[in-house]
């Protein structure tokens, strides 16, 4: 049996795509490239170029493979791009994810996992929130990311699909083996973007709002290494093949960080006291997001590695150094 992977040539689809091939998985990767990397995919996948929306493409990939999971991590993804652009992230990231899920469950699929985010809960009235708290997005983005979900669960309860539904808190850092990280140009991911300027590949950066009802006035969140993100999959790939529930859990540590904890840790790994200029609020930013991690735990066994804001860093700058070397030879 196959495991189909969307968006493998991405951040996160590419670490993936290496932890299942690592396992001895027989991967298939379905990528349009936009924005996502073919170097970046682990060499004994089968790589499929074109879109998760296109139905006669996905008729032929799952006509072709015995595949038994999905995995999707396809989608656009940055908040304020999608207040601009709000049909463009609905037709991307809810559109064409009802084409995966109804080819799914066409061939029969049993397992399906799901990218989305705690963008789904917007400005939580908790300091720590659990998968039970309402949902008031604040986006199109994360608007976008609920009504797949919603599709997710009526597909289960009319055909018997199971899934399993990740809400992604701030994933950051890279590859310990140094094989993939985060290459998107012109990424607004925090730590990406803090690195960059620590590397002079930034002339520096910019805070986006300083007034947030938090300890510092700018915003919190939770950052989570993505190899810890990708065992996640890892292990909600095994628990639904065992027959598990469908589920929703969140994907973080559990303590947040703000902005300026960040960037003042960026500066501490890297001994560079980059330039760090303020800005106006970015449309669709809650103030504080923090996850409660007990379900994830609990109901697949979930252990991090990497929990440590410092190391995360590390990773993320250690291949930042290498993404420059490679731009330098391409």
């Amino acid at each position: 049996m196959s495991v189909l992977v969307t968006g493998g040539g991405g951040y996160i689809g590419s670490h993936m795509v290496w932890r299942l091939v690592d396992e001895g998985e027989d991967v298939i990767v379905l990528d349009n490239f936009v924005t996502g990397f073919n170097w970046a995919i682990a060499p004994e996948a089968t790589v499929v170029v074109g879109d998760c929306g296109d139905h006669d493409l996905l008729a032929r990939v799952f006509g072709e493979n015995e595949i038994d999971a999905v995995i999707h991590f396809a989608g656009s993804v940055v908040v304020p791009d999608s207040v601009v652009q709000p049909l463009a992230y609905y037709h991307n990231n809810t559109v064409k994810s009802h084409a995966l899920i109804t080819a799914a469950v066409a061939n029969g699929v049993s397992s399906f996992i799901f990218s989305s985010t705690a963008a789904v809960y917007g400005t939580p009235s908790v300091e720590m929130v659990g998968e039970d708290a309402a949902l008031h997005p604040e986006s199109p983005y994360g608007r976008s990311k609920m009504m797949t979900e919603a599709m997710l669960s009526d597909a289960g309860l009319a055909h018997g699909l199971n899934y399993v539904a990740l809400r992604y808190f701030n994933v950051a850092g890279a590859d310990p083996a140094g094989r993939t990280g985060q290459s998107t140009r012109g990424a607004t991911h925090l730590i990406k973007v803090a690195s960059e300027a620590a590397l002079g590949k930034r002339a520096g950066m910019t805070v986006f709002g300083g007034d947030y009802q938090t300890p510092d006035g700018t915003c919190v969140r939770d950052y989570i290494h993505v190899s810890d993100l990708v065992e996640a999959h890892h292990d909600a790939l095994g628990y639904l093949r065992q027959g598990g529930d469908s589920l929703i859990a969140n994907c973080g540590y559990g303590r947040g960080y703000s902005v300026l904890e960040v960037i003042d840790a960026v500066k501490q790994v890297s001994g560079v006291d980059f330039a760090v200029t303020s800005g106006e609020r970015r449309p669709g930013d809650p103030a504080m997001i923090v996850a409660s991690p007990e379900r994830i735990r609990s109901a697949l066994g979930w252990t991090p590695k990497y929990d440590d804001l410092f190391g995360i860093v590390r990773d993320a700058l250690t291949w930042e150094e290498a993404l420059g070397r490679r731009n330098q030879t391409d």
